[in-house]
């Protein structure tokens, strides 16, 4: 039922208050009409006994406050979808901005959904293959789960995301795949790269994109995350089928419920975002998952900057404790030009080992895994005593280590962004590598597998 008052209070900025209200709810959206017949989208913030603050998805210049009027529609922010919604781009309200007609939606959904009742979750156990190496061989993604993207300040998390949005694919030949793509808070050069990049390759026709550009109003911003994964859970569980939710950058939606927060006058929490900022976070990064009975599945890449590379600030650090693992950007591996510049020591996939081996990958995958990563934090810590020591001072074994650590950082980490590798390119390389060492040294692989797959010199 529609709500009809001409109380506005003032406004603040784009904070507005309404008077004199009766059975407003929080989130409920709102519809100022102007004089001249404009109409203006808000969202209730705060509810008294007889009054409501909220907050304009616009600016509120313009607004003559006692000739408008705001009429509350009885609902939170909704979506339409429908089968045809693959291809689309939309701004952070749902809006198409690709110069196609309004979505002739199936059905409208509220964007905040419903949480997933925990028994009826089924545990990750598939795998997605990126055609990032050091993703798929050493940090692997799983259907279902939430590995999110640690980066810097001009570190290239941008170039990822589009390369895994591109590239990112089930094995089983009867799973239908789809990416959303929701970027918050960009610059606009940012958002023509990143539709430009899918449509050139064609990704597009089985994307959703939702872009929210900097200069957007920070309610907007808020509500972008929640409108691409009410579109995932849409093409999941209605639609059977495994949806990969890409968002880039939690920073920025952060930073918009910090602003969010400082406008209604709240406590401040850590660095002055709100104290309810986990629980916030929470109830995005939790949508991902598998339900028992449904086909289909949501799994999330959650893409951060860390302000000063800053592991112990706010967001990546909730974002951590809400998680499955993280995959970091390294500022170093970047300045020598490796691309794309994964830190595998840094990184880690809490659910790697439910994804890989027989059947899923391949046999070997679990034992070249172990062994890599144990291989190069070995060169690692060789390079660091060559560096202080002299090469004259290493054994000759700690000399193979130490080139071990360069070839794998050329060969493995450094394959660029334009390349599409299958998870048995990626144990290869790792075998060719592997190959560098002697058999003796390899302690975490099966001797079967030694046999078959380690390369002999000649």
């Amino acid at each position: 039922m529609i709500k009809q008052y001409k109380t506005i209070g003032e406004t603040a900025g784009p904070l507005m208050l309404v008077k004199n209200v009766k059975d407003v709810k929080y989130d409920e959206i709102g519809e100022i009409r102007l004089q001249n017949g404009e109409k203006r989208l808000c969202k209730v913030l705060e509810v008294t006994e007889d009054a409501a603050l909220v907050q304009l998805f616009e600016s509120s210049a313009g607004i003559n406050i006692k000739e408008s009027k705001v009429n509350f529609i009885g609902k939170g922010l909704e979506i339409g979808v429908s089968k045809n919604i693959l291809g689309r781009v939309f701004n952070g309200m749902g809006k198409p901005i690709d110069g196609m007609p309004e979505l002739i939606a199936d059905k409208k959904i509220d964007i905040n959904g419903k949480p997933i009742n925990p028994a009826a979750r089924i545990f990750p156990s598939e795998f997605i293959q990126t055609g990032v190496s050091s993703i798929d061989g050493l940090n692997t993604l799983v259907i279902g789960q939430k590995l999110p993207i640690f980066s810097g300040s001009g570190l290239p998390h941008a170039e990822l995301a589009i390369q895994i949005a591109r590239q990112a694919k089930v094995l089983k030949e009867d799973s239908k795949f789809a990416v959303v793509f929701a970027a918050i808070g960009i610059p606009f050069e940012d958002a023509e790269y990143f539709t430009k990049s899918l449509k050139e390759t064609g990704a597009i026709n089985r994307s959703v994109m939702f872009i929210n550009l900097a200069n957007d109003p920070a309610v907007e911003r808020v509500s972008t995350p929640r409108m691409a994964l009410t579109v995932a859970e849409y093409l999941a569980y209605e639609q059977d089928m495994q949806v990969l939710v890409i968002m880039t950058d939690m920073t920025n939606y952060a930073e918009a419920l910090r602003e969010i927060s400082a406008a209604r006058k709240e406590i401040p929490g850590r660095r002055a975002y709100p104290g309810y900022l986990y629980t916030d976070l929470s109830t995005i990064y939790e949508r991902a998952g598998k339900i028992k009975g449904k086909n289909g599945s949501v799994t999330m890449i959650p893409i951060l900057t860390m302000p000063e590379d800053d592991k112990t600030h706010p967001v990546p650090d909730l974002t951590g404790y809400i998680t499955e693992g993280q995959i970091v950007l390294n500022r170093e591996l970047n300045k020598k030009g490796m691309t794309p510049p994964v830190d595998v020591l840094l990184s880690l996939s809490r659910l790697k080992n439910e994804g890989i081996g027989k059947g899923k990958t391949r046999e070997d995958h679990s034992g070249v895994l172990n062994q890599l990563f144990s291989s190069y934090a070995r060169g690692k810590d060789a390079k660091e005593l060559m560096a202080i020591l002299g090469e004259s001072a290493l054994s000759e074994l700690d000399r193979i280590y130490a080139a071990f650590a360069d070839e794998f950082e050329k060969e493995f980490i450094a394959q660029g962004f334009n390349t599409d590798r299958t998870i048995e390119e990626t144990l290869n390389i790792g075998w060719k590598l592997l190959s560098m060492l002697p058999k003796t040294e390899l302690k975490r692989i099966k001797d079967i597998y030694i046999d078959k797959y380690y390369v002999e010199k000649n």
